[in-house]
């Protein structure tokens, strides 16, 4: 590990990983209830729960594969070995996901659905778990981590771009229904395995030896894990944000073609291309902005700035947004979107530091546990989250491609709304307890 300065091909290598790995964070996130309850056909409590089940899954492999990362030793590193294993199965794992099978029996549909999303999250754990453990060990130094994952999330924003609106147009290109879902998987599959390729080739790691490997067992290792005072605070925090932002992308889809009554396309696009795009092209203008902001007053003030704007602006969609006209309506999911520009960098620009944090104590580095942990707690926060929306829904009586009664009209504005927003000030909260600013972290490193 280093504390020099990375060059711009270097940040480049390694960021565009995220363009696949965000697109498809993204992808799931604003369409995977969507197609299961509305192209798969599956009832929305019955697709909340296959969801819950993949995830539930996902998030039992992630810390047993940053077990083995950290163990692994090759020519090729200790990392990258896994991004060439998944690169290919990642691509046919989301084509067999997006391929609904007609079944009409909706228990064997529904066991169907968790089937595949744990195929995908498994494919998905092994390449996205020794990717993220990379960070930390491409340098040491406080700020360059911060601009290291400036670059990763200017391309995760760009890859969520993809992920949102690049759906549907895909979709109808192929021709629309089930066999546009397919094609639709197949080639946003592609792009991943195109990406995740590159970062193979474009970075490479710090040999290691068997001196290098960590001495401790399974679960003396990730009791470690569990004893680290600002990773845990950190990790809660990221778990509330998690969940508050999926109950948001899982539910923005409903809002705008069930509650929203206006009408509105600009170059053959819909409104709910459009208000994916207002959310994160603003988000990708803030993600710089958000670099800046966080060398003049720390990460963690800047993360927590994310919090605010976001549960303001939840409350707002909730309250007036579908009495708004479009313009207005777009501007306030754009105001939105400068929140979800905050909340990109700095926790994993911080992540890195509470690794240092354990290592300068224990002198063993394990990142792949930390970061096994950490994508645990967002998978199962999603996870939870996508559960809650599939229930709420339910109790509203929503029906697929019907109109929506009142009942229905509350559910879905309780999950735009109060509810995340809730989260969202939790998390802003927990967020004053985290320990570490630059003055801390410079003493610890010495």
């Amino acid at each position: 590990m280093s504390s020099k300065k990375l060059t711009a091909g270097q940040k480049l290598g390694f960021g565009i990983f995220d363009l696949g790995g965000n697109m498809l964070f993204t992808l799931m996130g604003f369409w995977c209830l969507k197609y299961l309850t509305d192209a798969a056909l599956l009832g929305p409590a019955l697709a909340g729960r296959a969801v819950m089940i993949g995830k539930g899954w996902d998030a039992i492999s992630d810390p047993v594969m940053g077990f083995a990362s950290d163990r692994t030793l090759t020519p090729l590193g200790r990392r990258r070995p896994y991004l060439l294993a998944g690169a290919l199965p990642m691509m046919l794992a989301l084509w067999i996901f997006f391929t609904a099978p007609g079944i009409s029996n909706q228990i064997m549909l529904m066991l169907w659905a968790a089937g595949t999303l744990m195929l995908v999250n498994t494919v998905s754990t092994i390449i996205h778990i020794p990717y993220s453990s990379l960070t930390p060990e491409l340098t040491s130094d406080y700020h360059e981590r911060t601009s290291l994952n400036g670059y990763r999330f200017g391309f995760a924003v760009i890859g969520a771009i993809i992920g949102a609106a690049a759906v549907v147009p895909l979709v109808e290109t192929f021709g629309g229904g089930r066999g546009g879902w397919s094609m639709m998987g197949l080639s946003l599959g592609a792009v991943i395995t195109a990406v995740t390729l590159i970062t193979f080739f474009g970075t490479k790691e710090k040999k290691r030896s068997f001196a290098d490997r960590p001495a401790e067992g399974f679960f003396a290792t990730y009791k470690a894990v569990f004893t680290n005072k600002p990773y845990m605070i950190l990790f809660f925090t990221y778990a509330l944000h998690i969940s508050a932002i999926t109950f948001l992308q899982s539910i923005l889809l409903y809002y705008v073609e069930y509650l929203y009554p206006h009408k509105f396309e600009f170059a053959g696009l819909n409104l709910s291309i459009i208000s994916m795009l207002a959310l994160l092209l603003t988000a990708m203008v803030f993600i710089p902005l958000s670099v800046a902001v966080s060398k003049k007053i720390g990460k963690k003030k800047t993360y927590q700035i994310c919090f605010i704007i976001i549960a303001s602006a939840c409350m707002l969609v909730a309250a007036i947004g579908h009495l708004l006209p479009p313009r207005f309506f777009l501007l306030l999911l754009a105001y939105a979107g400068a929140g979800v520009g905050f909340s990109y960098v700095a926790p994993f620009a911080m992540v890195p530091d509470t690794v240092e944090f354990d290592a300068v104590k224990t002198g063993e580095r394990k990142e792949g546990a930390y970061y096994g942990v950490w994508t645990f707690v967002s998978k199962i926060g999603a996870a939870l989250a996508m559960l809650i929306t599939g229930q709420i829904l339910k109790w509203g009586g929503y029906t697929a491609n019907q109109i929506q009664g009142p009942r229905a009209h509350l559910a879905i504005r309780l999950i735009i709304g109060p509810i995340p927003a809730l989260i969202f000030l939790g998390a802003w909260v927990l967020m004053q307890f985290y320990p570490l600013d630059e003055k801390t972290y410079k003493k610890l490193i010495r």
